[in-house]
């Protein structure tokens, strides 16, 4: 499925550099090759917006080939940001209210930063709600990431996220827990999934309000789950879009945090992450930067250089099989007018046609 490059925003131009297949608007209009429309709401801080953006997007055009993507990225009023990245939305981004206006097939929805204990009260609330009540109404299905997915599980089902005793961090392994439904198809029934959070949502928790859990594992709790009509919106707390190296760019950041005084105490290695190698040149990092701050010289920053090329990513090929069985099932089932949500036939409440959620175990 090749993204279509139908706007100057910068993230299609890098992509083609890397490799990634993107068609221009004038090739894509000539290919008589149905399209899929997809918004992406993108809820992150201004550090990582761009990245961000790009990560979901390559996920997007990465899982397979089988229509054209249109991806349009917007934002939400109540978040804070600088000058810099107003600049870049303002430029770039969509406006929520044209792409009501136009449709939608399908919308992802990234985490955010918050501020206060209780997510009812951040400045983004009310305008992000207003975003997932237009699309349970307008769009096939709706992907929601990290802090989208505990914002939505309260809203519509008054499911209250929990506070962990410590940071849940790292790559943790999974197991499909209903291979059979659609979105499992052809999907390995162990892999590996990135996770970063302090809070969590548990599987008791969901299964109290019929959402059906999809992929859990025992050290890093659910990942996925799905809403109780099995498809219009799927919930992830874990992080599939996660390039190879973020993990080691968060713990960097930890990590300068403890040498300017922020942090007491140095941040643990995210777990199962770092090699044995890379985990020797961690807390060498730590000792050495100590070192040079003692000595009031400047901090060798060899940190991302040298442990980058020890790690490995386990998670990206079955990231994108779950997106194209996602996208793919999307594809059958929204409406060729895209301001509608399904074709004529498809009923709502069950868009799958599916039986009970006890029929997808594959027993």
């Amino acid at each position: 499925m090749p993204l279509v490059q139908h706007s100057d925003l910068p993230t299609f131009a890098r992509l083609r550099e890397h490799g990634h297949e993107v068609l221009s608007l004038d090739r894509a209009m000539h290919q008589d090759i149905r399209e899929l429309h997809i918004g992406f709401l993108n809820m992150m801080p201004d550090a990582a917006l761009e990245a961000t953006e790009r990560q979901f997007i390559r996920l997007v055009g990465g899982c397979n080939r089988i229509a054209q993507f249109f991806v349009y990225p917007f934002s939400l009023p109540g978040l804070a940001r600088g000058d810099e990245a107003l600049e870049y939305i303002q430029r770039y981004y969509s406006r929520f209210e044209d792409l009501q206006e136009t449709g939608l097939d399908a919308l992802i929805i990234t985490g955010a930063n918050v501020t206060n204990p209780a997510l009812e009260t951040e400045a983004f609330w009310e305008p992000l709600m207003g975003v997932i009540r237009w699309a349970q109404e307008n769009v096939a299905s709706t992907l929601c990431s990290c802090l989208a997915t505990h914002a939505v599980l309260k809203h519509f089902h008054g499911i209250e996220r929990q506070p962990l005793a410590e940071k849940c961090w790292g790559i943790y392994s999974h197991r499909i827990t209903q291979p059979a439904h659609p979105l499992m198809r052809e999907i390995n029934t162990r892999f590996d999934v990135p996770h970063s959070r302090f809070n969590d949502i548990s599987r008791a928790s969901l299964e109290s309000q019929n959402l059906s859990v999809l992929v859990e594992s025992e050290e890093g709790g659910v990942h996925m789950a799905v809403s109780p009509d099995q498809f219009r919106i799927v919930y992830l707390q874990g992080h599939p879009e996660y390039d190879t190296n973020s993990l080691l760019k968060e713990y960097k950041r930890e990590v300068l945090r403890f040498l300017n005084g922020e942090l007491p105490a140095a941040p643990p290695h995210p777990e199962h992450y770092f090699p044995e190698k890379a985990a020797r040149l961690a807390e060498l990092f730590v000792k050495a930067s100590e070192g040079s701050l003692s000595a009031n010289r400047p901090i060798e920053d060899f940190l991302e250089t040298e442990i980058a090329p020890e790690l490995a990513n386990t998670w990206g090929d079955t990231a994108k099989a779950i997106i194209a069985n996602w996208l793919g099932l999307v594809y059958q089932l929204t409406n060729l007018d895209r301001r509608k949500q399904y074709m004529e036939g498809v009923n709502p409440d069950n868009p799958l046609n599916l039986g009970a959620p006890t029929d997808f175990t594959g027993a």
